[in-house]
Protein backbone atom coordinates (compact mmCIF):
# COMPACT_ATOMS: atom_id res chain seq x y z
CA UNK A 1 0.00 0.00 0.00
CA UNK A 2 1.13 3.53 -0.86
CA UNK A 3 1.69 6.45 1.49
CA UNK A 4 -0.94 8.58 -0.52
CA UNK A 5 -3.66 5.65 -0.08
CA UNK A 6 -3.21 5.13 3.45
CA UNK A 7 -3.56 9.24 4.13
CA UNK A 8 -6.70 9.19 1.67
CA UNK A 9 -8.12 6.06 3.57
CA UNK A 10 -7.83 7.99 6.90
CA UNK A 11 -9.26 11.29 4.84
CA UNK A 12 -12.03 9.47 3.69
CA UNK A 13 -12.60 8.28 7.27
CA UNK A 14 -13.28 11.81 8.71
CA UNK A 15 -15.78 12.31 5.70
CA UNK A 16 -17.73 9.73 6.99
CA UNK A 17 -18.23 11.05 10.09
CA UNK A 18 -18.58 14.46 9.54
CA UNK A 19 -21.63 12.88 7.08
CA UNK A 20 -23.22 10.42 9.18
CA UNK A 21 -22.63 13.28 12.11
CA UNK A 22 -24.45 16.57 10.21
CA UNK A 23 -26.63 15.01 7.73
CA UNK A 24 -29.94 15.82 8.10
CA UNK A 25 -29.62 17.90 11.16
CA UNK A 26 -32.01 20.92 12.10
CA UNK A 27 -30.57 24.30 12.55
CA UNK A 28 -31.50 24.28 16.30
CA UNK A 29 -29.50 20.96 16.81
CA UNK A 30 -26.38 22.07 14.68
CA UNK A 31 -25.93 24.12 17.70
CA UNK A 32 -26.94 23.25 20.42
CA UNK A 33 -24.36 22.95 23.35
CA UNK A 34 -24.26 20.35 25.76
CA UNK A 35 -23.40 23.21 28.51
CA UNK A 36 -22.98 26.99 28.10
CA UNK A 37 -19.20 26.85 26.95
CA UNK A 38 -19.45 23.43 25.00
CA UNK A 39 -18.75 23.24 21.34
CA UNK A 40 -21.47 22.64 19.04
CA UNK A 41 -21.68 20.54 16.15
CA UNK A 42 -21.34 23.38 14.00
CA UNK A 43 -18.76 24.88 15.31
CA UNK A 44 -16.62 21.48 15.60
CA UNK A 45 -17.27 20.79 11.67
CA UNK A 46 -16.40 24.57 10.48
CA UNK A 47 -13.11 24.14 12.66
CA UNK A 48 -12.19 20.80 11.77
CA UNK A 49 -13.11 22.16 7.92
CA UNK A 50 -10.89 25.11 8.60
CA UNK A 51 -7.93 23.76 10.32
CA UNK A 52 -7.87 21.01 7.40
CA UNK A 53 -8.41 23.67 4.97
CA UNK A 54 -5.38 26.18 6.77
CA UNK A 55 -2.80 23.38 7.29
CA UNK A 56 -3.43 21.36 3.83
CA UNK A 57 -3.59 24.58 1.17
CA UNK A 58 -0.34 25.87 3.27
CA UNK A 59 1.45 22.28 2.96
CA UNK A 60 0.46 22.30 -0.48
CA UNK A 61 1.17 25.54 -1.80
CA UNK A 62 -2.70 26.10 -3.05
CA UNK A 63 -5.27 28.74 -1.68
CA UNK A 64 -7.49 27.75 0.83
CA UNK A 65 -10.93 26.94 -0.69
CA UNK A 66 -12.29 29.44 2.14
CA UNK A 67 -11.02 32.12 0.38
CA UNK A 68 -10.96 30.62 -3.60
CA UNK A 69 -14.26 29.65 -3.54
CA UNK A 70 -15.62 32.46 -1.40
CA UNK A 71 -17.29 30.27 1.66
CA UNK A 72 -16.18 33.13 3.79
CA UNK A 73 -18.83 35.43 2.30
CA UNK A 74 -21.79 32.36 2.15
CA UNK A 75 -21.42 31.64 5.57
CA UNK A 76 -20.91 35.55 7.14
CA UNK A 77 -19.39 34.63 10.37
CA UNK A 78 -18.53 37.83 12.56
CA UNK A 79 -14.90 36.57 12.77
CA UNK A 80 -11.81 37.45 10.62
CA UNK A 81 -11.36 35.55 7.24
CA UNK A 82 -8.16 34.03 8.29
CA UNK A 83 -10.14 32.49 11.63
CA UNK A 84 -9.76 28.74 12.22
CA UNK A 85 -11.24 28.60 15.59
CA UNK A 86 -8.25 27.82 17.25
CA UNK A 87 -8.02 29.15 20.59
CA UNK A 88 -11.99 30.37 20.57
CA UNK A 89 -13.80 31.75 23.34
CA UNK A 90 -17.06 30.51 24.18
CA UNK A 91 -18.53 33.46 22.73
CA UNK A 92 -16.60 33.05 19.34
CA UNK A 93 -17.96 28.90 19.46
CA UNK A 94 -21.85 30.50 19.72
CA UNK A 95 -20.87 32.99 16.99
CA UNK A 96 -20.21 30.56 14.70
CA UNK A 97 -24.04 30.15 13.14
CA UNK A 98 -24.69 28.68 9.90
CA UNK A 99 -27.32 28.34 7.91
CA UNK A 100 -28.27 24.94 7.21
CA UNK A 101 -26.29 20.94 7.41
CA UNK A 102 -26.06 21.34 3.60
CA UNK A 103 -24.28 24.90 3.74
CA UNK A 104 -21.36 23.04 6.36
CA UNK A 105 -21.21 20.23 4.60
CA UNK A 106 -20.83 21.62 1.57
CA UNK A 107 -17.45 23.63 2.52
CA UNK A 108 -16.26 20.62 4.28
CA UNK A 109 -16.58 18.39 1.10
CA UNK A 110 -14.67 21.36 -0.78
CA UNK A 111 -12.05 21.20 1.48
CA UNK A 112 -11.85 16.68 1.63
CA UNK A 113 -12.00 17.70 -2.25
CA UNK A 114 -8.96 19.76 -2.05
CA UNK A 115 -7.44 17.52 0.10
CA UNK A 116 -7.72 14.13 -1.45
CA UNK A 117 -6.65 15.87 -4.81
CA UNK A 118 -3.21 16.75 -2.98
CA UNK A 119 -2.64 13.73 -1.11
CA UNK A 120 -3.46 11.01 -3.87
CA UNK A 121 -0.69 12.72 -5.97
CA UNK A 122 1.44 12.09 -3.12
CA UNK A 123 5.02 10.29 -3.29
CA UNK A 124 6.38 8.19 0.01
CA UNK A 125 9.80 10.58 -0.58
CA UNK A 126 7.57 13.99 -0.40
CA UNK A 127 6.13 13.07 2.68
CA UNK A 128 9.72 14.37 4.46
CA UNK A 129 9.54 17.84 2.78
CA UNK A 130 9.75 20.34 5.91
CA UNK A 131 6.58 22.37 5.40
CA UNK A 132 6.95 24.42 9.01
CA UNK A 133 10.71 25.36 10.57
CA UNK A 134 8.92 27.61 13.41
CA UNK A 135 9.21 24.31 15.59
CA UNK A 136 12.21 22.07 17.22
CA UNK A 137 12.55 19.44 15.01
CA UNK A 138 11.26 21.08 11.82
CA UNK A 139 7.43 19.91 10.75
CA UNK A 140 7.58 16.76 8.06
CA UNK A 141 4.59 17.37 5.58
CA UNK A 142 4.03 13.74 6.72
CA UNK A 143 3.64 14.70 10.25
CA UNK A 144 1.28 17.72 9.23
CA UNK A 145 -0.94 15.50 7.65
CA UNK A 146 -0.97 13.00 10.38
CA UNK A 147 -1.73 15.84 13.00
CA UNK A 148 -4.49 17.26 10.84
CA UNK A 149 -6.45 13.81 10.87
CA UNK A 150 -5.70 13.44 14.37
CA UNK A 151 -7.88 17.02 14.54
CA UNK A 152 -10.40 15.46 12.37
CA UNK A 153 -10.85 12.64 13.80
CA UNK A 154 -10.78 13.94 17.52
CA UNK A 155 -13.40 17.07 16.30
CA UNK A 156 -15.86 14.38 14.06
CA UNK A 157 -15.67 11.97 16.86
CA UNK A 158 -16.79 15.13 19.65
CA UNK A 159 -19.83 16.28 17.33
CA UNK A 160 -20.67 12.24 17.13
CA UNK A 161 -21.08 12.01 20.13
CA UNK A 162 -22.95 16.08 20.69
CA UNK A 163 -25.31 14.79 18.04
CA UNK A 164 -25.91 11.60 19.93
CA UNK A 165 -26.55 13.37 23.28
CA UNK A 166 -29.29 16.21 21.69
CA UNK A 167 -31.13 13.34 19.48
CA UNK A 168 -31.54 11.56 23.00
CA UNK A 169 -33.09 14.90 24.57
Amino acid sequence: MKASDVLADAFGRIHEVVHETAEGLTVKDLHARLEPRANSIAWLVWHLSRIQDDHVADASGQEQVWLSQDWVSRFGLPLPPEATGFGHSSKQVAAVQVESSELLLGYFDAVHGQTMGFVTGLSANGLNRIVDESWDPPVTLGVRLVSVIADGLQHAGQAAFVRGSVKRR
